[in-house]
């Protein structure tokens, strides 16, 4: 039991980086009925500069400087948003009237441009790079099991953001227009609403979150690879359709499922397991239910 109890607290951790990427998800499809593939790239391009920041503010393998850490986090979600936004406007924006599947494959091309991107960049390549700050071993126990605060830290900035998102889309002006883009987007471009900046602030927001989680990632894990965000995206992404794509709430109660079966999975089978018990996971769940846990409201709210 007390195995097993370890193991949910794990996986609550991991679902919160799942969570989080998954939101990008869940928020572009919600838009354009798009499967952004390069969305767990702009996740791996952020854990890359703020290495590179971090590195150059000398913090050090300190597990101090947390307020360091913290705008260099939201220096990070500004940029990799930005990122977000840019491959908006420069890939999607002009191919939006052409089919899905042409702009599913621009998105699997711009991952590959980002992948490679970071391969071939002078101190970043393909070794595993240790991150500058690390997680102290601190914290609290839970019975027989130990967690430390920066876990903790992360599950409530992970939680906040998620709520943030909600509440954005739930209770502001903004989320209004984002929901009535995503019923009908000409109907909302003859109510006066700006349909190209509703959707290019929908992947600021999904490229901010990507970024958070990257941080936090590097943070908590100790190091960094330019094949990260292929195998988290694919993680997000499974997270995303257990929860029902294109629902926020949906993003998060599967991003937290899928760390909890996986965590779970790995400490029964092991880690080389992984990513089989993950998918399995999707595909029962597909299998019972296809539109995924809270998939009644994808078409018509985020």
């Amino acid at each position: 039991m007390s195995l097993l109890l370890n193991e949910i607290g794990n996986g609550i951790f991991l679902g919160a980086f799942f969570g989080l990427v998954a939101l990008g998800y869940s928020m572009v499809y919600g838009i354009l009925r798009l499967i952004n593939f390069a969305h767990g790239d702009f996740y791996m391009v952020a854990a890359f500069v703020s290495y590179t920041i971090l590195g150059a503010v000398a913090v050090g393998h300190s597990h101090g400087h947390w307020w360091t850490v913290v705008w260099v986090g939201l220096v990070v979600m500004v940029i990799t948003g930005a990122l977000a936004a840019l491959a908006n406007q420069l890939i999607y924006r002009p191919m939006r009237r052409a089919a899905i599947l042409s702009l599913m494959i621009a998105a699997i091309g711009l991952s590959q441009v980002l992948e490679n991107g970071v391969l071939v960049t002078p101190h970043w390549g393909a070794t595993y790079l240790v991150y500058p700050v690390t997680t102290p071993p601190r914290g609290f126990n839970l019975g027989s099991n130990h967690y430390t605060w920066g876990q903790l830290f992360i599950v409530l900035i992970s939680g906040l953001l998620a709520l943030g998102v909600y509440f954005l889309v739930g209770r502001t002006l903004l989320g209004k227009a984002m929901r009535a883009v995503s019923e009908d987007r000409i109907a909302a471009t003859l109510m006066g609403i700006n349909v190209d900046l509703v959707i290019a602030i929908v992947f600021f927001i999904g490229g901010a979150l990507a970024g958070a989680a990257a941080v936090m990632t590097g943070v908590y894990y100790g190091q960094i690879n330019y094949l990260m965000g292929f195998t988290v995206g694919l993680e997000a992404f499974t997270a995303a359709v257990l929860g029902g794509i294109g629902n926020i709430g949906g993003a998060v109660l599967g991003g937290l499922i899928l760390g909890i079966v996986q965590s779970i999975g790995t400490g029964i089978f092991g880690a080389e397991w992984s990513i089989v018990v993950a998918f399995g996971a999707l595909v029962l769940m597909l299998w019972i239910r296809p539109t995924g846990l809270l998939g009644e409201r994808v078409a018509r709210r985020m």
